[in-house]
């Protein structure tokens, strides 16, 4: 298999970056990245690969664990004040958006920023695809192999092997074990 030169680059500087963050694992690489805030406390796994854009950032002690064999596309942004888990083998598209952070509002006056954080836990299982645009929000829990539609605003607990479409994020086909086969769900 041939890899581009601007790949080897890519991990080289990765190589380099080695010390600065928590854990990367062998064979990782990540595209020149808009933004690391606490990287100490970002741990990539093995075969990790990140293209360029990206923006991770721990804030308060948070993690950010990146399991190994996930592919990330372009623009990516993920923030963490708690503990943030992406499951092994999960592929994230492009302009996605991942977080466990949700800002208080109720101080009238004060700016939301300036209010304080809440975390709530986000945990992206194995073998998940997040498409295009996903924005997965404070207080997600995907099962394993769930499919996260493009552009799709998903907050909340779902189960293994389904689909998740759509403003605000909802089941539409869930994998059936007996059958071997994806069915629809009814609304």
């Amino acid at each position: 298999m041939k890899i581009a030169l601007h790949k080897y680059l890519w991990a080289a500087r990765t190589i380099l970056r080695k010390f600065s963050f928590g854990k990367i694992g062998k064979q990782t690489y990540m595209g020149p990245p808009i933004g690391l805030i606490g990287a100490k406390n970002i741990f990539l796994g093995d075969r990790v690969r990140i293209q360029p854009g990206c923006r991770l950032e721990t804030f308060d002690g948070g993690k950010i664990i990146i399991g190994n064999g996930v592919s990330i596309g372009q623009n990516f942004h993920c923030t963490s004040s708690g503990i943030l888990l992406i499951g092994d083998n999960t592929t994230i598209l492009g302009n996605t958006f991942i977080t466990n952070i949700d800002h208080d509002y109720t101080e009238i006056g004060k700016h939301i920023l300036e209010q304080k954080r809440m975390v709530k836990e986000t945990t992206i299982g194995d073998n998940c695809f997040i498409g295009y645009g996903a924005a997965i929000q404070a207080g997600t829990v995907l099962g394993k192999q769930c499919v996260v539609g493009a552009n799709a605003v998903v907050r909340g607990e779902f189960p293994d092997y389904c689909v998740i479409v759509g403003v605000p994020g909802r089941v539409v086909k869930r994998y059936n074990l007996k059958t071997n086969t994806w069915e629809k769900v009814a609304h």
